[in-house]
Order: structure tokens, then C-alpha cells, then sequence
């Protein structure tokens, strides 16, 4: 059987998936990444160890499929996190900074101060904040011995560089397009961002389409040498490519450590009501654009509030909320700031309106609630400047699989969602991608009529503006600047 091996490399697992011609995933595997906090609001990762999953990823897909014949290798990775390395040893150079890390938050508003804020929007569809690699790649380099031969990459780039055995440094438009040095109309890296974040564009990869020749394997363990690298996509991209979302309007929202909420556009769009705009993918030179809103913190939530809880594990803070009806006390999980459509890094995560009748079950209600508000409140921004209709909303990842959460969901953005079976959507995307480079699928249309098995979750009628009530008193708390010894 003729595959597929496509790699969705995330920021807690690598995963490997073996995609078919008819589009099925025939193997799997997937391995633990590692993360570390080096200090209050610093998020990292080791590039060596990130690299060494994904090898013990596709080890374990092999293994499960061993009569597969691999035609193409595809990439879907996490996004905004970047790193720096050595462009004639292959040595790195520097951490993983996580597109979760707030280190360079002084720096973004150093740039917001100096007036930079509308021109970086205006030309990447991306708001000053350290979730965004521009300050991050000037920290970077900030920390790198002089004399060294630095190349920069978001992690697309650097799968491909150890890959290829450090033949190519090359990445794709949707990633470029998160790095807050590509101007999206122009369709390249911009000297004047360049200038403003203080980096050398020349150390940045080659921008290639998503569906593309991104070099060929070697030394990669089970796979042959020479196996072509056809599709790299950012992992939320290749969700929404791989639900077939193509028409205007169309969307999906993807559940994870955080949140992407992705809807297909007809045409650029400037970005407002906290909302960015960014290449979906780019195919034969042409971009798709998407309105896209970022939740820095969503399942991340869960495990925190069974464990406060003293619960087993997340199956039951969520059967625990389950129990309680709607409208006990509002949580803001600002773990690390708030995302879309606040933007609001000085923001912190708190439980408001408790007394003394609050229960257990209201407290993991009000957990498991937040995920749908902030999904509630960057849908409300995008229809507020899209000005057209919601399409199909597809929803992935792990949460997905969840009745209740899901329900919740279609209940306050009043709007039927569509849970899909194969949570491996990014992978399926990245997949399709390298099937259009292989010629496997002759088009858009094809790749849309694939079987898919899904099901859809209607909104059912709940006292909504209690519930907005609550959760808007408590962000309102969430972002109030806390006076400090230093601002007396």
C-alpha cells in the first residue's frame, strides 16, 4: 500500500500519522515532546529533543504499518515557536521559545511605545505581543556567540533542516506568516520589519508554498533517503485544510494546550476587533487568507482544576461539571496573559463571584465554561468584521471528542458545530497537501468530497446573557492593572 507519512509535530506530542490514497490513516504513533519553565512566564523547549520525538513518532507509525510503501513526507507543526541554530555544524543555537512564552512582553511594549504597533499590524495581520516570534528571534540572537553562522526558524524549518540533513532551510507561507517579518500582501520578508525588530531577514528560510518540494530525507531511520518532503503547513492551517473548509466562511476551531479559531476568507482583510489575518496556505503562488483568534490557554486549564480539586483526571472534573447547572462563578484561565481577542498580557487568571454556597461542581463548571466563552467571544469578533455568515465550524483536537464541552460551545456561539471522529486533522491536512504535489488528488474539490465521518452538534437554549454577564464581569476583573511598590 502506497502512503503517506505525515508529521504533526505539537507542542506537547510529536505524531506520525500514515494517510492513504483514499485519504485513510492505515498507522500512528506519537511521543512525548518535554517542555520547561525556566522562569514565571518563560515556556521552552529543547529543538534536539522536539526533533528526537518526532523520530520515535514515526518509529512507532512504521512499526504498526510495516507494508507500507512512504511516497511523501508532509509537516503540520506548532506555530510562533521558533529557534535558532548553527547553518554549517547543524548545533542549536538556542532554545525552542514557545509561542506560549511571554519573555519578550517588555520588548513588545517598548515597540508599541515607540509607535510601531499599527504598521507591524498592518503588515502581518499580527498585534504586537510576545506570543509572536518577531522579539523572540532578536532574544535569540541577543544570546549567540558573534562568529557563528546563525540560521532562524520557525519549527517547520528546522524539522526540514534535520530532515534533509541540513540540505535545506526553507519553511512555508502560513508560517511565515506567523513570524511578524512577512508581509502578507507582498508575499515576503519585509526589510522594514526587519528593521523594526532588529533581525537580519537573510538568516530567515526560503518561503515555499505549503504544497511544495521541501528537499528530500536523509538519514531519517525507516524512511528511504531521497524520500521527497511535499506539503509543510502550520498545524492550525492544516486543520482547516484538512476539514476541506475552503468555502468563505467556513471554519473550524482546533482544542489543545490553547486554542485556534480559524474561518476562511475570499479575500486579505485587514485585521481588527482583535482578530489577526494570516495565510491559511499558499498553492501554486496563490494565498488563501483566514481570520484566525489565538486562546493562549484552553484544555491547559483542566488538568490544573483536577488537580485542585483532588480529582482522578480530567474525565472527571469534566463529568464533575456536568453535574452543576449553568451560572455559578466566573473563571478567566489568564494563565500566561489573555490571547484574542483581548490581548491583554498583563492579565491574570481568577475565580470571581464565589461565596459561601459555591460548590465543587460550580467551580469545575466554571472551568470547563471558559473554553467556550473565549471561543464565544473571537467568533463574535470575526462575525462583527467579517460582515458575512458563519459556514460549517468543525471542531479537533482531544477536547473535541467531548459531548459536554462541545455542547457548551454550540449553546453560546448559537451555532452547530461538527465534531469529526479522526482527531489526527492536522496531520490529515498536511497529508492532503503533499497528495496535491504528488498528484494523488487533482484538486480542492476532490480532496472535499474524501469520505470524512463527523457528527453535528446543534446549540440548544440556554440564559446566555447571565452567563456573558459573568464571564465579562470576571475578565473585566482578570485585566485590571494590580497597583505595585513601583507604581507609588
Amino acid at each position: 500500500m502506497r502512503a503517506i507519512l505525515a508529521i504533526d509535530q505539537g507542542t506537547t506530542n510529536s505524531k506520525a500519522v500514515l494517510v492513504s490514497e483514499k485519504g485513510e490513516i492505515v498507522g500512528r504513533g506519537s511521543a512525548a515532546v518535554g517542555i520547561t519553565y525556566p522562569r514565571p512566564g518563560w515556556v521552552e523547549q529543547d529543538p534536539r529533543r522536539l526533533y528526537a520525538s518526532v523520530c520515535e513518532a514515526i518509529d512507532v507509525c512504521l512499526k504498526a504499518a510495516p507494508d507500507v510503501v512512504i511516497e511523501a513526507v508532509a509537516i503540520s507543526n506548532q506555530r510562533e515557536s521558533v529557534t535558532a541554530w548553527d547553518a554549517e555544524t547543524g548545533e542549536a543555537l538556542g532554545p525552542v521559545v514557545s509561542w506560549q512564552c511571554r519573555r519578550t512582553a517588555q520588548d513588545c511594549e517598548r515597540l508599541i511605545v515607540e509607535g510601531h504597533l499599527h504598521r507591524v499590524q498592518a503588515l502581518t495581520g499580527l498585534p504586537l505581543d510576545p506570543m509572536f516570534p518577531g522579539s523572540k528571534f532578536r532574544w535569540l540572537l541577543d544570546r549567540i556567540p558573534a562568529g557563528r553562522s546563525v540560521r532562524l526558524g520557525t519549527v517547520d524549518s528546522w524539522l526540514v533542516h534535520c530532515l534533509t540533513g541540513g540540505r535545506r532551510h526553507v519553511c512555508d507561507a502560513s508560517n511565515a506568516a506567523r513570524s511578524q517579518l512577512f508581509d502578507l500582501q507582498e508575499q515576503r520578508w519585509s526589510e522594514e520589519l526587519g528593521e523594526i525588530f532588529d533581525v537580519d531577514i537573510a538568516l530567515l528560510p526560503e518561503v515555499l508554498d505549503s504544497s511544495a518540494d521541501f528537499g528530500a530525507t536523509q538519514g531519517l531511520s525507516g524512511v528511504p533517503d531521497g524520500t521527497p518532503i511535499m506539503a509543510a503547513i502550520g498545524d492550525s492551517h492544516a486543520a482547516l485544510f484538512g476539514h476541506g473548509a475552503f468555502k468563505p466562511g467556513d471554519g473550524k476551531v482546533t482544542f489543545g494546550t490553547g486554542s485556534s479559531v480559524m474561518t476562511t476568507l475570499s479575500r486579505f482583510i485587514p485585521p481588527r476587533n482583535g482578530v489577526t489575518t494570516t495565510v491559511a496556505w499558499r498553492i501554486k503562488g496563490r494565498p488563501t487568507f483566514a481570520f484566525e483568534g489565538n486562546i493562549l490557554v484552553c484544555a491547559a486549564s483542566l488538568p490544573w482544576m483536577a488537580g485542585i480539586l483532588g480529582l482522578s483526571d480530567v474525565a472527571a472534573l469534566v463529568e464533575l461539571a456536568a453535574s452543576a447547572e449553568p451560572g455559578g462563578p466566573g473563571f478567566v484561565p489568564a494563565f500566561v496573559g489573555l490571547g484574542a481577542p483581548y490581548w491583554n498580557s498583563g492579565a491574570r487568571a481568577l475565580f470571581s463571584q464565589i461565596n459561601f454556597n459555591t460548590t465543587r461542581a460550580q467551580m469545575a463548571r466554571s472551568v470547563t465554561d471558559s473554553i467556550a466563552l473565549q471561543v464565544h467571544d473571537v467568533i463574535a469578533a470575526m462575525r462583527a468584521q467579517s460582515g458575512g455568515e458563519l459556514g460549517a465550524l468543525y471542531v479537533d483536537g482531544g477536547p473535541s471528542q467531548n459531548r459536554f464541552l462541545m455542547q457548551s460551545v454550540a449553546n453560546l456561539i448559537e451555532h452547530p458545530v461538527i465534531q469529526c471522529e479522526a482527531p489526527e486533522a492536522s496531520a490529515l491536512g498536511a497529508a492532503y497537501l503533499a497528495g496535491l504535489s504528488l498528484g494523488l488528488w487533482s484538486d480542492l474539490q476532490a480532496i472535499a468530497e474524501l469520505p470524512r465521518s463527523s457528527h453535528i452538534i446543534d446549540p440548544e437554549p440556554v440564559d446566555r446573557a447571565v452567563l456573558l454577564n459573568t464571564w465579562n464581569d470576571a475578565l473585566a476583573r482578570s485585566t485590571l492593572r494590580e497597583t505595585t511598590a513601583n507604581d507609588e
